[in-house]
C-alpha cells in the first residue's frame, strides 16, 4: 500500500485550483458531516516507548455513509510493527471496529452524535489486536464557530465482553479533542491527537500536535488532505509512540 504521509506530502499544496464554499471547507473536517465519505489515514511512529529500536505504522481505512438520523462509520485498520532489538515483524489486519452514530443535533454549525462501538477479534497478529470482541459507546461534538474556526472533540469507552481467555482484559477511553482554522485557498492549520488511557492496567499516552492541510474540490468529491507531527507530553507503559506522524486523504462525495 502506498505511503500516505509521502502521498500527503506531495499533494497538499496541488497548484490546481478548485473552489470551495466555506461549509465545504468547513465540513470537511467534521466527523459527522451527514455525507458519504472514505477515508484513507496513517498513524506513523519511528520511536516507541520502552524499544527505541521499535516502528509502528497503522492504516485506517474507514467508511461513513448516512441512513437517516444515523451515522454508520467502519474502521479496518492495516498496521505494521517491527523491532531490530527483538527481531519481531508483524504486519497484517487489525481489530475492525464499527461505530453507529445518532444525530441528536445536525446542523451546518453545530452536531452532536452519540452511539454504541464495538470491534471485533479480526488481527492476524497479537501484536495488532486485542483478542477480544469489545463493546461501549462514543459520542462526537462538531461546532462551526465561524467560517475560519472549527472545533469539536470525540470520546470513545469500550470493554470486552468474549474473546481468548489468554489474552488480557480490555478496558480503554480515548479521547480526541480537534481545532481546525481556516487560512484561506483551502489551507488550514489543524490539531487532532488522541489521547489513550488504559484502564485495565493504567498505561496512558497523551499527545500533542500541529499540522496542516488543504480542501479541494474535484467536481462533485471534496478532497482533505493533511498531515499532522505529534509528540507525546505524557505517557506510561511500553509501545508508546513518543512521535508520530498523523496523515490522511479524506474524500466526501
Amino acid at each position: 500500500m502506498k505511503n500516505i504521509l509521502l502521498l500527503t506530502v506531495s499533494l497538499l499544496f496541488t497548484v490546481i485550483s478548485f473552489s470551495q464554499s466555506d461549509e465545504e471547507k468547513a465540513q470537511a473536517n467534521n466527523p459527522l458531516a451527514s455525507i458519504t465519505a472514505f477515508n484513507m489515514q496513517q498513524y506513523y511512529s519511528p520511536n516507541l516507548s520502552g524499544d527505541s529500536e521499535a516502528t509502528s505504522s497503522t492504516y485506517w481505512l474507514r467508511f461513513a455513509t448516512p441512513t437517516g438520523r444515523v451515522l454508520w462509520r467502519a474502521s479496518v485498520p492495516v498496521g505494521t510493527y517491527s523491532s531490530d532489538k527483538t527481531g519481531l515483524d508483524e504486519s497484517g489486519l487489525g481489530d475492525v471496529d464499527l461505530f453507529a452514530a445518532y444525530l441528536a443535533v445536525s446542523k451546518p454549525k453545530f452536531t452532536f452524535g452519540i452511539g454504541p462501538s464495538v470491534s471485533a477479534p479480526t488481527a492476524t497478529s497479537d501484536y495488532l489486536g486485542t483478542g477480544k470482541w469489545t463493546a461501549g459507546a462514543a459520542a462526537v461534538v462538531f461546532a462551526a464557530v465561524s467560517a475560519q474556526f472549527q472545533t469539536g472533540a470525540l470520546a470513545i469507552w469500550r470493554t470486552d465482553f468474549a474473546g481468548s481467555s489468554n489474552r488480557k482484559d480490555v478496558d480503554f477511553f480515548a479521547f480526541q479533542p480537534f481545532a481546525f482554522i481556516q487560512a484561506g485557498k483551502g489551507v488550514y492549520f489543524r490539531t487532532a491527537p488522541t489521547w489513550n488511557f488504559n484502564l485495565n492496567n493504567g498505561n496512558y499516552n497523551v499527545p500533542l500536535g500541529i499540522g496542516v492541510g488543504k480542501v479541494l474540490k474535484i467536481n462533485k468529491t471534496v478532497l482533505n488532505f493533511f498531515i499532522e507531527p505529534q509528540y507525546s507530553v505524557l505517557h506510561k507503559g511500553p509501545n508508546q509512540p513518543l512521535l508520530q506522524f498523523y496523515s490522511a486523504l479524506n474524500m466526501q462525495f
